[in-house]
């Protein structure tokens, strides 16, 4: 009676651990569209995600008035983007309404805030103080990554 009361027990564990959430987790399927090298070259993680630092601009304290000076920063600003975006630093850029200040972002494809602030320091509308950054960390899907080379596709004309 007590070998068949331990057996009982032991199906009941068995079961109980095969039926637990950690389980299914442990029992997931394998992607048959994942893509080795294409994560690595992007840096994924084994979620398919990676770190990124997202750079808030909002209004500085130094209003630049219309004029050539102010389009001439912000052709640099523009020119900016464009070089940190084709080497691979800049993921995504754009503006904001506006509203409470908040005036565009970037998301930088690095590691650390120290970067990221290196990298925004390069801009025109940060070193004449029109803008200011805020910085966040972002841990984010590897397919923003695509985002650059997307963006040439969809675009007619470059500038």
């Amino acid at each position: 009676m007590r070998s068949i009361s331990l057996a009982l027990a032991g199906l009941v564990l068995v079961w109980t651990l095969a039926s637990s959430p950690t389980a299914h987790a442990q029992q997931s399927a394998t992607n048959p569209q994942f893509d080795a090298e294409l994560a690595k070259k992007l840096g994924a993680d084994q979620r398919g995600m990676r770190r990124y630092v997202m750079a808030l601009l909002k209004t500085g304290p130094n209003k630049m008035a219309a004029g050539p000076e102010r389009d001439a920063m912000f052709a640099g600003h523009f020119a900016n983007i464009k070089k940190l975006a084709a080497e691979g630093l800049l993921v995504t850029a754009g503006p904001f309404d506006g509203v409470d200040g908040w005036r565009g972002m970037f998301i930088f494809a690095v590691n650390s805030i120290a970067e990221a602030q290196a990298l925004t320091t390069t801009d025109p509308v940060i070193q004449k103080g029109e803008m200011v950054a805020e910085y966040h960390i972002h841990y984010g899907t590897t397919a923003l990554m695509e985002i650059p080379a997307l963006h040439q596709k969809l675009t007619p004309n470059l500038p």
